[in-house]
């Protein structure tokens, strides 16, 4: 695993994906490519002992250039700094840290658990695992209060669509009418859709509440604790 170095990176673009969540693509200049593996995240110091991370939402393939994805609607000082961002500004950070991602050894099936703005890594883990030669059956699902903050969902139907062996499973706390997808809590629905943990390993991503008990279904569907993943966002 690389180690976390010092670097430097224009921003190329900004997009908002939804009024509270931006995408931030970002040309690296200092070191001219940077090396990292699906799921890893950039740390950024926004002052005396302020540091905030933000996981890189880009495969791997391509160095020369990263793209983050936030959630800016909680308004601390991160969420500031990310809404500032424009184009042809510089940012300064280290990279990359993290070992929330796939071991490439690993055959069991992966299961991808996020919540809302979870998926960031899990984008970044599914783009690299199917256009390389790991690839396998995997299942990714993906939840959020309402459709509006599956940030990245038609993406991941397209891929459903176009990969056999990938199963995407969206779900909603409130669905709107012509809702395609589950619905219920997370933890309900990852109850309703895991039926065993036989040869099977789980990344999940949210919050700490979420992960602790979304573990706790899937310890009882057979998942060893140490087959279970976590990376917490909030």
């Amino acid at each position: 695993m690389e180690k976390a170095r010092a670097c430097s990176a224009t921003v190329e673009a900004v997009r908002a994906l939804t009024p509270d969540v931006l995408e931030v693509d970002l040309r690296l200049v200092e070191p001219p490519e940077l090396p990292f593996q699906a799921g890893q995240w950039i740390s950024v110091p926004l002052g005396p002992k302020i540091v905030r991370a933000y996981s890189m939402a880009s495969a791997p393939g391509t160095r020369d250039r990263i793209t983050l994805c936030a959630d800016v609607a909680p308004g601390g000082i991160g969420s500031q700094w990310f809404r500032g961002l424009t184009a042809g500004a510089t940012v300064q950070f280290k990279a990359p840290n993290g070992g929330f991602v796939l071991d490439p050894a690993d055959q069991r099936r992966p299961l991808f658990v996020a919540e809302e703005i979870g998926i960031v890594p899990m984008r970044s883990m599914l783009v690299d695992f199917y256009a390389s030669s790991q690839a396998r059956p995997a299942a990714l699902i993906y939840w959020a209060r309402d459709p509006g903050w599956l940030i990245y969902d038609e993406e991941f139907r397209s891929l459903s669509r176009n990969v056999a062996d990938f199963r995407y499973l969206p779900a909603v706390r409130q669905p709107p009418p012509g809702w395609r997808g589950d619905v219920g809590e997370i933890t309900a629905v990852v109850d309703r859709l895991v039926h065993s943990g036989d040869r099977t390993v789980a990344y999940v991503a949210g919050s700490g509440d979420t992960i602790k008990h979304v573990r706790q279904v899937l310890v009882g569907k057979g998942f060893d604790r140490k087959t279970v993943k976590w990376e917490k966002f909030w």
